[in-house]
C-alpha cells in the first residue's frame, strides 16, 4: 500500500522526516499503523469454498434456479435479483466467508455481529475441509471490529432483517445460498413496498429498491450503485462462480431507469465541490491534512501545481490492506503518509484526499510520486473475492478514465500501474517494495470496463506479446495466504509463472534485485520474481512447442502458451536494445537528471543503477519518453520546492515485473519485428 520504508515514506531521499507514528501498510504482513487497528486483519486468506446446499458440479444450474425461485415467490424481476447480487459477489458465495463489511454470500447480506463475535458460518465438513476455519473468522472479526465501536448501524444487520421476513434463521441465511438469496428477495420486495411502489414486472420499475439495497447514507452512493444494476441489466453477464455454479443474465438494452425513484429514499446530497470525480461515480472530500510538525517537518503530501510543474504520467494501483474505516483514519494523520484516493468496496463509494495537482507520499518512487496519481483500494490481494467486488472495479475504472483524460495519460499498463509495478529506486530498495495489488487483482477485466479491453495488435512474428490469460480458467498455484509456505486455494488469476526452461519442471527464473545471494524464486502469493501480469508487454525471445520465451530481467523467461489456451496475445511496437558495440548497459529506477543540472542549494541525487543490466541481443518493450526530473520539496513553503530539469532523456520500459528506465544515449529503439 504505502511508500517505502527505505525511502522515508516516499519523500525526498535527502530530507529528514521525523519516524511517523504508523508505518506503511505491506501486503500480507503484519499491520503496524496509528490509531487502534486490528493487526490479524492482514491475515485475511484466501478461502476456499464450503460446501453448499446449491452448489453442484460445474454446469449445474442450482443457483440460477434459486434465482427464479425467489423471483417467484417475492415477486421480484429476476434480472434485479441477478444484478444486484452480481454487483455485490459475481455470484459468488466466498465459501460462507463474510466480507469486510460482515456480508454473507451472494446477495451480501450483512451480519457484522456474527462476523464479530466469530460465531461457526461454515459447516463442519467445510471447516475440515479447509483445515484453518478458526483463523478466518478471526480475521474476519478483528477487520468488521475497526468499523464497529458502538451499536451496529442497519447496513451492517440486514441479515438480519431478512430471517424476520423470510422466516429463515441466521444460519441457513449465512451457510445456504438459496436462503440467502430468498433473504436478498426478500430485502427488496419489502423496500419496494415501502417506497410505496408496485411488485411490477418491469426492472426499470425497481430503481428506488435497488438503491435502498445497497445501505448507503448519502443519494449520490445510493443512485451510483442502482445505475451501475441497472446497466448490468442492460448488458447482461454470464459466468461460472466460485461454487462451480455457470449463472446468466440475458441483456435487456432498452431498460430505462426510473432515476427519480432515488428522492423516495431521503437521503442527503453530499456537496459535489472539492473532488475531482467523474459524474457517474459518487465522491467525497476527505482532504488529508496539509500541517506544520516539529521543526521544519511536515505531513503528509506536498503542495504542487502539477501539470504545469510536472506532468503526471502514472496512475499507481494500490489496495489498502486494511478496512475504509482504518484506512481513512490513516490518511487523515498528519504524520502518516498520503494518496489522491480511496474505494471503498462494498459499494465504491470514492474519497478523494490529495488534489491531482498536489504530490502524495504513496509509491515508494519519489520520481514516480512526483509523476503519478495514486489510488488505494479496500482490500487484501490475498482474499480478492470478499474485497474486489464489481461494485468496486466499475467505479474505479470510470475514475481512471476520467483521470487519464484530465491528465492526458495512456490507458495502458506502462502507465496504469499497479503498486507491485513501481521499481525500487536503488538496489537497497528492491527488497522492500510492495506487492499489491497482487495476482488477484484482475487487470483484463478492468481494462475492459475502461473500454480498452487488450487486444492482439500485432501477428505471430510481430516479436512481441501481451500478457493475457484467460482470468478465471488460469489458476496457478500460490501459497502464503494464511500462512508463509501453505497452499492457497485455487482461484483465477492475471498472472503467469516464468520459468528458466520450456517446461514445467524448469527452475523459475531467478531475481538478482530481491535475492542478492542468488536465492530461487517462490511460489508466494507476494513474490514478483518471476511473474508477469495481464497486460504487461515483453520482447519474444523464442518459441518451444506450446512455450514462449521473452527478455525478462536480463535472462530468457519461459511461460506456457499452448495455441488452444494462449495465455498471451501477439503485439507489435516498439522496443529498446543496447547501442551497437555495448555488451550492456544500466538500468534504473528512476530517471533523475545529471549532476550538472542541480542548482547550488539543491542537493544532487545520485543516478544510481540497479542490480541488473539490460544485454546485447535483449529488447524490452518501450513504454514512454521520460524526460530527466527531480522534484525538490524538502519545506513546508512551497514557494521553496523547485523542479529540476536535466538534459539526459529516459526510456521506460517493461524489465520485469516492474518498469524500469534506461537512458536514451544508452539504447537503440526499433520495431518490435526485426
Amino acid at each position: 500500500m504505502r511508500g517505502s520504508a527505505a525511502e522515508s515514506w516516499s519523500t525526498p531521499p535527502t530530507r529528514t522526516r521525523r519516524r511517523p507514528r504508523g508505518r506503511p501498510l505491506r501486503s500480507c504482513r503484519t499491520l503496524r499503523a496509528a490509531g487502534a487497528v486490528a493487526s490479524a486483519a492482514l491475515l485475511l486468506p484466501v478461502l476456499a469454498a464450503a460446501p453448499d446446499a446449491t452448489a453442484g458440479q460445474p454446469g449445474s444450474g442450482a443457483l440460477q434456479r434459486a434465482f427464479a425461485d425467489a423471483s417467484a415467490k417475492y415477486h421480484v424481476p429476476q434480472s434485479v435479483l441477478l444484478a444486484v447480487s452480481y454487483l455485490e459477489s459475481r455470484w459468488d458465495s466466498h465459501g460462507g466467508a463474510p466480507s469486510v463489511t460482515g456480508g454473507y454470500g451472494p446477495m451480501h447480506l450483512t451480519d457484522a455481529a456474527t462476523a464479530l463475535a466469530g460465531a461457526p458460518h461454515h459447516s463442519e465438513a467445510g471447516e475440515d475441509a479447509r483445515g484453518d476455519a478458526a483463523r478466518p473468522r478471526a480475521a474476519a472479526r478483528a477487520a468488521v471490529r475497526t468499523i464497529t465501536a458502538g451499536p451496529l448501524p442497519a447496513r451492517l444487520r440486514t441479515l438480519e432483517r431478512a430471517a424476520a421476513l423470510t422466516g429463515l434463521s441466521g444460519t441457513a441465511l449465512r451457510q445456504e445460498t438459496s436462503a440467502n438469496v430468498l433473504g436478498g428477495a426478500a430485502l427488496l420486495a419489502a423496500a419496494q413496498k415501502r417506497l410505496g411502489l408496485p411488485p411490477s414486472e418491469s426492472p426499470a420499475d425497481w430503481y428506488g429498491a435497488v438503491a435502498s439495497y445497497s445501505g448507503a447514507s448519502d443519494a449520490a452512493t445510493a443512485a451510483t450503485f442502482a445505475n451501475d444494476v441497472m446497466d448490468v441489466i442492460r448488458t447482461g453477464e454470464r459466468r461460472t462462480t466460485d461454487a462451480g455454479q455457470q449463472v446468466t443474465l440475458a441483456a435487456t438494452p432498452r431498460l430505462a431507469a426510473r432515476t427519480e425513484q432515488v428522492r423516495r429514499l431521503g437521503l442527503a446530497t453530499p456537496p459535489a465541490a472539492g473532488v475531482e470525480c467523474p459524474p457517474t461515480v459518487a465522491c467525497e472530500s476527505i482532504p488529508a491534512p496539509y500541517e506544520k510538525l516539529e521543526g521544519d517537518d511536515y505531513g503528509n503530501h506536498d503542495l504542487a501545481n502539477r501539470p504545469t510543474s510536472q506532468k503526471p504520467d502514472f496512475i499507481v494501483i494500490h489496495d489498502t490492506e486494511g478496512s475504509w474505516e482504518t484506512s481513512i483514519k490513516l490518511v487523515k494523520d498528519p504524520t502518516y503518509v498520503s494518496w489522491n484516493y480511496t474505494v471503498r468496496s462494498s459499494d465504491g463509494h470514492i474519497a478523494q484526499h490529495v488534489p491531482t495537482k498536489d504530490v502524495a507520499w504513496h509509491a515508494g518512487n519519489w520520481y514516480v510520486n512526483a509523476k503519478s496519481v495514486g489510488i488505494e483500494h479496500e482490500g487484501f490481494l490475498a482474499q480478492p473475492d470478499a474485497w474486489y467486488t464489481e461494485a468496486m472495479y466499475r467505479t474505479s475504472a470510470r475514475l481512471v478514465q476520467y483521470l487519464a483524460h484530465k491528465l492526458r495519460i495512456p490507458l495502458d499498463r506502462q502507465h496504469i500501474l499497479g503498486h507491485d509495478n513501481v521499481p525500487g529506486t536503488t538496489t537497497a530498495t528492491i527488497r522492500g517494495m510492495h506487492t499489491d495489488p497482487g495476482p488477484y487483482w484482475d487487470w483484463a477485466h478492468y481494462f475492459a470496463l475502461m473500454g480498452r479491453p487488450f487486444q492482439p495488435t500485432g501477428g505471430p512474428f510481430a516479436g512481441m506479446v501481451t500478457i493475457a490469460p484467460s482470468y478465471h480458467d488460469h489458476q496457478p498455484d500460490y501459497t502464503g495466504c494464511v500462512k508463509p509456505g501453505q497452499a492457497c486455494v485455487r482461484h483465477g488469476s492475471g498472472a503467469v509463472r516464468l520459468h528458466t526452461g520450456p517446461g514445467p519442471d524448469a527452475p523459475l527464473v531467478k531475481d538478482i534485485g530481491l535475492r542478492p545471494d542468488g536465492g530461487a524464486s517462490t511460489i508466494d502469493v507476494n513474490d514478483t520474481g518471476a511473474r508477469a501480469s495481464t497486460g504487461q508487454q515483453f520482447a519474444v525471445a523464442g518459441h518451444r512447442g506450446d512455450w514462449t520465451a521473452i527478455w525478462y530481467l536480463g535472462q530468457k523467461a519461459w511461460f506456457h502458451n499452448p495455441w488452444d489456451r494462449p495465455t498471451a496475445l501477439d503485439a507489435y511496437g516498439k522496443v529498446v536494445t543496447p547501442k551497437r558495440g555495448r555488451a550492456d548497459v544500466p538500468v534504473y529506477g528512476r530517471a533523475y537528471p545529471e549532476k550538472e543540472a542541480y542548482p547550488v542549494g539543491v542537493p544532487v541525487q545520485a543516478v544510481s543503477p540497479l542490480p541488473y543490466k539490460l544485454l546485447a541481443g535483449q529488447a524490452y518493450v518501450l513504454g514512454q519518453r521520460s524526460p530527466s526530473e527531480y522534484l525538490w520539496a524538502s519545506t513546508f513553503d512551497e514557494k521553496g520546492h523547485r523542479v529540476i530539469r536535466g538534459k539526459d532523456t529516459y526510456y521506460e520500459i517493461q524489465f520485469g515485473h516492474r518498469v524500469a528506465f534506461v537512458k536514451a544515449s544508452d539504447v537503440d529503439v526499433r520495431p518490435s519485428n526485426r
